[in-house]
């Protein structure tokens, strides 16, 4: 089954808000209802994504610029909708994306503190004009988030993608509070979803937003059956 016009969904959200859980789960909810889904994620999308993910996330990265850090990003979502986004949207699948240029505003225009239009222009430069039709932001507290993402760096990766979670409070809270204002920004196209909850609880939210809107299209796609 196919919407009448491709959806496009990111998620959003600190350290430890449950984005790649609650994809997984959305992704075999709607398969379950017939629909084509692609997940992808940032960094990490598209051919230059996982050596670019690797460089960012490592925590034994050291001296990277802030500058540099933006460019490496912006590099690898611009090969990232080529290869990835821009394909799955043209075959009609509904795209679920962990992180994209809302990441981007709030790690390094909020956390970082480089200038909000300059990470605006590169934003709309790497996208080509490929933006979400939703974003959920899974909010929850920095400390809680922190506490879930360190705990699971070191059940999984250690130490390899500890690089951001290794930054300091004032960051995150910077990064928090980015998010808020970018979600007060564009309401037609943020949802916050509380994250502090089972991820049950999360997951049911998600689906309530998510599902409406797919099936809705794919009704508009069908063609009526005449009398």
């Amino acid at each position: 089954m196919k919407p009448r016009r491709p959806l496009f969904v990111s998620f959003e959200g600190g350290e430890g808000a449950g984005k790649t859980t609650q994809i997984r789960l959305l992704a075999e909810r709607l398969r379950a209802l017939g629909f084509a889904v692609t997940e992808t994620r940032e960094p990490g999308g598209g051919a230059l994504g996982l050596p670019i993910r690797g460089l960012l996330l490592d925590a034994k990265t050291r001296g990277l610029d802030p500058m540099a850090e933006l460019l490496l990003i912006e590099a690898q979502r611009a090969q990232h909708v080529r290869d990835v986004i821009r394909p799955a949207l043209a075959a009609g699948h509904v795209v679920l994306t962990d992180r994209y240029v809302d990441s981007t505003a709030a790690y390094q225009g909020g956390g970082r503190r480089l200038d909000a239009r300059l990470v605006r222009s590169l934003n709309r430069l790497a996208t080509d004009g490929v933006m979400p039709d939703l974003t959920l932001l899974l909010d929850v507290p920095v400390e809680r988030g922190l506490e879930r993402a360190r705990a699971r760096t070191a059940r999984t990766a250690g130490e390899k993608e500890g690089r951001f979670e290794a930054e300091a409070l004032a960051f995150h809270r910077r990064v928090r509070r980015e998010f808020h204002r970018l979600a007060r920004t564009e309401p037609r196209r943020f949802r916050v979803v509380r994250a502090d909850r089972t991820i049950d609880a999360v997951a049911a939210e998600v689906a309530a937003i998510v599902e409406p809107r797919v099936t809705r299209e794919a009704r508009r796609s069908t063609p009526r059956r005449r009398p």
